[in-house]
């Protein structure tokens, strides 16, 4: 049998137009404003309009540690939502965009797999709306008036070796991580170290993706730490006048996107922190929007929990003012096998026992979700190789947790293979016997926040903080930041900093290289061991793949 890939799937797809899909849900074109047939923004007027509505149950699908061999937390996501659909539940999924960087480096796309993705695939996945343009054009914008500031006489006394804010690219590049800028004499300004970051790691993402309204928006703009004083005071982007114009080219981006899955339910695909190095999580306005429109609303934070729920829950959360109902944990057979010593090239033969051993991975996830007091459905996403000695180990390892694990085949099967798990989200909901608590109080010291993350999330028996970080930590403390979350910047690979440590290890040790103040989002970067925040292209970009056949058809992207 011929498997197709993603993309045969989908452009095999009877998508309508989404003045239709958007309509099902009591959104007039209107209150669109469209992106060609097949994808929209949703107006400030509806989103106002809807503003006292009653909210909806919130779910949220994460994942275990990541593994070459895949979970599918987004197709998971896509699933559920068609799932919940399919039962008659009115449902909406809330995820992230697509950044180009891991598209043609080497993680893929994110619009989902198999018969559980969200459509135009390709739109998604390559610039879509323009939302990530927007977003570093407004960054690159408050960088340059910083510079500009310091050329025409830096009223302001800026410290150029003081300057903290660097320049974005949605593109994998190392060459950009440490450059120095305005070389070139007197008229291109005065020289000093400088660098890029991804854009999906930028703070003016990670406030697109956290802030409830246009006002909203450009205070916490205004509130961007830029640079530093020669006697350390913080320059601001309000005091450069930068907030307003940034705002301007942010306006129309900041509205939500709507497209449609393959079952031609809406979708809301808008933001895309990543989670190893941001929050995570997609746009709180899109969030919102969604409980306010939905009895059910399935969202993911990226990579595995110890990175994106942890921070879905104490950033997102903790943001918002909401409690999630229920907590999907997603697995495969061929990830917990690679977590139990298996190499990717043995992956196809059956071994209980290295799946047995890989549960400890998962077991660990699932202990942390619960100190959150959320109840948690594991599913498991099915590869036709799994053998049935496969899956029943993964029920009896987990018996005594208190936990079901759910097999769903929604990769092949739609909506139809992943209706069990869709009733079992809806009696968790419904029942609604979560308890829900954050993993730390806002007036706990900053030092402590990270060592309570460190300890309960990723079992590290010590973490070191230089006396530099240290009394950074404290210097924000006294300039007010200190009720402020902390988000970690982490290797997504494993609990602790070294990503070739796989399953469940502790009692490791983890280093805080750095820490970085973003005043805007509401919260403290910690950098934990070698993490980049701009990545580099692998040995064999997937862009050496990507091409254009000859009816101009995409080739290689999926």
């Amino acid at each position: 049998m011929v498997v197709k890939t993603d993309i045969e799937i989908a452009r095999e797809a009877d998508i309508k137009p989404i003045t239709e899909v958007a309509s099902n849900i009591g959104i007039q074109s209107d209150m669109l404003s469209l992106y060609g047939k097949y994808k929209a923004k949703i107006s400030e007027d509806f989103i106002k309009k809807i503003k006292d509505n009653k909210k909806g149950k919130l779910i949220l699908v994460t994942a275990i540690t990541p593994t070459p061999a895949g979970e599918g937390k987004t197709t998971t996501t896509v699933g559920l939502g068609d799932g919940l659909n399919k039962i008659g539940k009115k449902a909406l999924i809330c995820i992230r965009e697509p950044s180009l960087g891991p598209c043609f480096g080497m993680k893929g796309g994110a619009a989902g797999g198999g018969k559980a993705q969200v459509i135009p695939m390709e739109d998604i996945n390559l610039h879509f709306t323009g939302d990530f343009h927007a977003i570093g054009v407004a960054h690159n914008l408050l960088c340059a008036m910083v510079d500009n500031h310091i050329y025409w006489g830096n009223d302001l006394n800026i410290d150029s070796r003081r300057v903290v804010i660097r320049r974005v690219v949605d593109m994998n590049d190392r060459a950009l991580r440490e450059i120095v800028s305005s070389l070139g004499g007197v008229s291109n300004g005065f020289s000093r170290n400088d660098g890029f970051d991804i854009t999906v790691a930028s703070e003016v993402m990670a406030i697109f993706c956290l802030a409830n309204d246009l006002e909203d928006l450009t205070e916490r703009l205004g509130n961007i730490v830029v640079a530093y004083t020669r006697d350390k005071k913080p320059i601001t982007a309000r005091q450069l006048k930068a907030n307003d114009a940034m705002a301007v080219l942010l306006k129309d981006a900041f509205m939500p996107n709507i497209v449609q899955t393959l079952e031609n339910n809406p979708a809301f695909v808008h933001g895309g922190p990543f989670a190893n190095i941001a929050h995570g999580c997609n746009s709180v306005i899109a969030t919102d929007t969604a409980l306010k429109m939905a009895d059910y609303v399935v969202t993911e934070a990226g990579f595995g929990a110890d990175l994106g729920a942890e921070k879905f829950f104490d950033i997102k959360c903790r943001s918002m003012g909401v409690q999630p109902s229920a907590v999907v944990i997603v697995a495969t057979i061929r990830a917990l096998k690679m977590h139990g010593g298996v190499t990717v090239n043995d992956l196809g033969a059956e071994n209980v026992g290295a799946v047995e051993r890989g549960c400890d991975n998962l077991i660990q996830h699932i202990d942390n979700m619960k100190k959150f007091g959320v109840e948690v459905v594991v599913s498991i996403n099915k590869f036709t190789k799994d053998s049935d000695s496969e899956l029943d180990i993964v029920s009896k390892r987990l018996k005594d947790f208190d936990c079901k694990v759910i097999v769903a085949s929604h990769w092949s099967d739609g909506s139809e293979g992943i209706e069990v798990l869709a009733k079992e989200v809806v009696r968790i909901c419904d029942e609604d016997t979560s308890n829900f608590n954050l993993l730390y109080d806002n007036d706990m010291l900053l030092v402590d926040k990270i060592k309570k993350i460190t300890a309960d999330i990723y079992r590290a028996s010590e973490v070191f903080l230089s006396a530099r970080v240290i009394n950074q930590l404290k210097d924000w403390e006294n300039l007010g930041y200190g009720h402020f979350p902390i988000c970690m910047a982490k290797t997504q690979y494993s609990f602790s900093t070294d990503p070739k440590l796989k399953n469940a290890p502790i009692g490791h040790k983890i280093e805080i290289k750095d820490v970085r103040l973003s005043a805007g989002a509401g919260f403290i970067v910690a950098i934990a061991g070698d993490i980049m925040t701009m990545p580099g292209l692998p040995r064999k970009p997937a862009a050496e793949s990507i091409k254009l056949d000859i009816s101009g058809n995409i080739e290689g992207l999926f």
